[in-house]
């Protein structure tokens, strides 16, 4: 829980009462928590510092088992019953060892993750989702996706892989042999980026993604893919209107994709039960180590997903 707006010094663990579930509800005991940027963002005072809001409860997706239900409690994938091992989201305040949530927030968990994986699957599975929805890179097309190796990129990298689409995804050089594994064209960002592209897609870019919010990453997805409607970011905002194109998620003028996303969390968990799906844990903390989670993940330079463990 975040007492203050600032930087990670204002988390803290607190002891609140947890309540029984109500109709449609579920009460959840937590085994893992995904930790995103968004996070950080929400006490940072990116979105304002109202007094008022304070103290805030923290996270968004989380992975554990049923352990109370409520009358009518019915989620995407039938009747959730206690001891059904799950995946949260949206969950808010998913930081906790015990959560009440909505029974349509929930979702079997496929049995081949662990806790940690399963509690990291979604945000940036959705997310991912979401945005290759929007710029729909297709069997034989190519596609530039920034930011391949942090979390969203990961899951992105894979699924537009699995649509038969080439991929091109622009990380540091020390996660190369990551994306190659994944089935991705590496491509280091920074100075001479467009170049680089164009001599390892020669025939051209159709669409891209930018999944990390740099200025670089929107000024070379419009320099080299044609129709600006193919192009999308989750992250740059302001440069995006500007450029003209899609803009995904929570920022002002973005599409949410409230429907698409809900959709594809069946789809990820059936992704993930088949075993094409991975989800790369970078690490995990304690739950009262949720300030160094975030110190390492503002870094910028987080390979996967960090996740917290009540």
């Amino acid at each position: 829980m975040a007492s203050a707006y600032g930087g990670p010094e204002a988390l803290s663990v607190v002891e609140v009462a947890v309540p029984e579930p109500g109709p449609g509800q579920v009460r959840i005991a937590v085994r893992a928590a995904g930790v995103n940027p968004f996070d950080h963002k929400v006490y940072s005072g990116a979105f304002g510092t109202d007094p008022a809001r304070l103290p805030l409860r923290l996270g968004t997706e989380a992975a554990g088992v049923v352990t109370a239900v409520g009358t009518d409690a019915i989620g995407p994938a039938g009747p959730v019953e206690t001891g059904d091992e799950v995946i949260v989201h949206r969950a808010p305040g998913a930081y906790a060892d015990e959560l009440v949530v909505p029974a349509s927030s929930v979702v079997p968990k496929p049995a081949r993750l662990s806790w940690e994986e399963a509690g990291a699957l979604m945000a940036a599975g959705v997310t991912a989702v979401h945005a290759l929805e929007a710029i729909g890179p297709g069997k034989g097309e190519t596609v530039l996706i920034h930011g391949a190796a942090g979390g969203v990129g990961l899951m992105a990298v894979q699924l537009a892989v699995a649509r038969g689409a080439t991929v091109l995804g622009t990380s540091r050089p020390a996660k190369h042999e990551l994306l190659r594994e994944l089935g991705a064209v590496p491509v280091a960002y920074g100075p001479g980026l467009a170049d680089r592209v164009r001599a390892a897609a020669p025939e051209g870019i159709q669409a891209a993604a930018d999944l990390v919010g740099t200025e670089e990453a929107v000024d070379v997805s419009v320099e080299l893919v044609a129709d600006r409607s193919r192009i999308a970011t989750i992250v740059a905002f302001e440069h995006g209107a500007r450029a003209g194109i899609k803009l995904l998620g929570g920022g002002p003028g973005a599409d949410p994709g409230t429907e698409i996303r809900a959709a594809a969390r069946l789809q990820l968990t059936a992704e993930a039960e088949a075993g094409r799906l991975r989800v790369l844990i970078a690490g995990s903390h304690p739950l009262r180590e949720a300030a160094d989670a975030h110190r390492q993940i503002m870094t910028g330079h987080v390979t996967g997903k960090i996740v917290l463990i009540p």
